[in-house]
């Protein structure tokens, strides 16, 4: 029998919500969803840990399948920490409701959390891989990379994989990831990263110890690393909920339809639309971002327009 545990959820939680989010239509090598269930390879305290969680209405069940029983209590921080589970978002649904355009939101996607990316490493690197080109492209250059470099272990005829490590891709080359289509730079980036990781340059203990404005200065001084991800950093790994990452493709086509623009709204639009969310931009970003989805229904975005 493998290890579980079972986690309590609080109302405003919607698994269903969250594995709509990491299954949407993309191709993420570094989790597998079948029947409700989601499958993915943790690395904890160095090793490598399978993960199954499924769900009910008012709790969460975490496995590991393949034993580290010892491990579990970490796996179920992980979860906590990943699905952003202990966060009251109440007072942001409050905020939904007192807002006719953007009300429709607290009900169409009950539950969905801000789904994180807990490794530091890993976000920074997902962020330079996703710059400018589309997201199926960097989905594929992801899976390119962690098929290539990150740990695996085969489960039920299904190989699992985890994102590399500093120091396992510390010993890539610029040739490899060029052949894997990385452009130049983006090799630069990426390899730059796992150097500055590797020698404890950075890590995410020392940008939590300082405010998120001293973090974001800290992440745009790296080589590579912009405002926009600097901001997407913050919100999705170290759990700001303040912030916005301007220039977003996605949050610029979601105001624009739901503002029914014909062009994407500049910064002092976006503070405007924002102000109203003090303490929760973040949560309102992941929501924008959610709006799009086809699920959502364009007739549900079209009565929520302003004329």
């Amino acid at each position: 029998m493998c290890a579980k545990i079972l986690l309590p959820v609080p109302l405003n939680f919607s698994f269903a919500e969250c594995l709509w989010y990491l299954d949407r239509n993309y191709d993420d090598c570094l989790h597998h969803i079948h029947d409700n269930q989601l499958t993915k390879l943790l690395d904890l305290a160095g090793t490598p840990v399978l993960l199954q969680l499924s769900g009910t209405k008012h709790a969460l069940e975490v496995k590991l399948p393949t034993g580290n029983d010892h491990l579990l209590p970490d796996a179920a921080r992980y979860v906590r920490d990943w699905l952003d589970i202990d966060r009251d978002i109440e007072p942001f649904y409050q905020l939904l409701s007192q807002d006719a355009q953007f009300a429709f939101m607290a009900h169409d996607f009950n539950g969905l959390r801000l789904i994180g990316i807990p490794d530091l490493f890993e976000a920074l690197c997902w962020c330079v891989i996703g710059q400018q080109i589309n997201l199926t492209f960097a989905y594929t250059l992801k899976r390119r990379l962690v098929e290539k470099f990150g740990s695996s272990v085969l489960f039920e005829s299904r190989t699992c994989y985890a994102f590399p490590t500093p120091g396992q891709l510390q010993h890539a080359s610029h040739d490899q990831l060029r052949a894997m289509q990385f452009s130049g730079r983006k090799a630069e980036y990426i390899l730059h990263l796992a150097s500055l990781f590797s020698y404890g340059e950075i890590n995410k203990a020392m940008l939590e110890e300082i405010s998120p404005e001293e973090a974001f200065s800290k992440l745009i001084s790296i080589r590579g690393i912009g405002a926009w991800t600097a901001h997407y950093t913050l919100m999705k790994c170290l759990r700001n909920a303040t912030n916005i990452p301007y220039g977003d493709a996605g949050l610029n086509k979601a105001l624009h339809l739901l503002k029914n623009t014909s062009r994407k709204p500049t910064n002092k639009e976006i503070d405007a639309v924002f102000e109203h969310y003090q303490g929760w931009q973040s949560y309102l970003v992941i929501y924008l971002w959610r709006s799009l989805a086809q699920e959502a229904g364009r007739s549900t975005l079209q009565k929520n327009r302003l004329e």
